[in-house]
């Protein structure tokens, strides 16, 4: 193995219609996210298909529910 890769031993990927369905988006808000910096990054698995890792979308929905009482 090369890099880092050995630190994603294990990983699970998610496409586009869970990620909407666990986060309650539609598509244009999930992209606006994205440029926005505000959501993570699609990895690219094809020319065209890209899914996301399932702990990054976990830790986004976490990191939001831990935000909702600090604003």
């Amino acid at each position: 193995m090369q890099g880092n890769t050995r630190a994603h031993v294990g990983a699970v990927l998610i496409r586009k219609p869970e990620v909407l369905a666990r986060c309650g988006f539609s598509n244009s808000e999930l992209y606006r996210l994205i440029a926005a910096g505000k959501f993570p990054v699609a990895v690219p698995l094809g020319v065209r298909a890209v899914a996301w890792p399932l702990a990054e979308i976990d830790a986004w929905i976490s990191s939001r529910i831990a935000a909702r009482g600090q604003a």
